[in-house]
């Protein structure tokens, strides 16, 4: 289980880790769009294009529907949420650290040691 959700988090961050993609799933977030207009704002061609969605896909960001010819990709926001969950943890990590950090600093006794090892050199 931990594995899988290893792979499903390494899946997300590495379709995340593109500025095209980011630009393509900020896209899909105003709605539906073929395969076609996901490509068109890009120098790219459709295969390209194509590559970047099975990216999407396989993270499973993004859900692709063939009609006829046509494929037509709509954005599934729900792997967000377990990336958000994830980064979460580390915000409330770091914030813990910086607000002790900010406690010390605004202690005058320590603030006047810091400005004393500054002169000394």
């Amino acid at each position: 289980m931990v594995e899988y959700q290893t792979l499903e988090m390494d899946a997300l961050f590495h379709a995340l880790g593109d500025a095209t993609r980011r630009r393509m799933l900020h896209e899909l977030s105003r709605g539906e769009r073929t395969v076609g207009q996901l490509a068109a704002p890009f120098d790219m061609s459709l295969a390209a294009a194509s590559k970047h969605i099975r990216t999407l896909e396989s993270a499973g960001l993004i859900q692709r529907e063939v009609q006829g010819r046509t494929h037509v990709c709509r954005l599934d926001p729900r792997p967000l949420e377990h990336a958000h969950g994830w980064l979460g943890f580390y915000q409330q990590f770091w914030t813990e650290r910086l607000d002790a950090l900010d406690e010390l600093l605004a202690d005058p006794e320590i603030r006047a040691g810091f400005a004393e090892r500054g002169r000394e050199k």
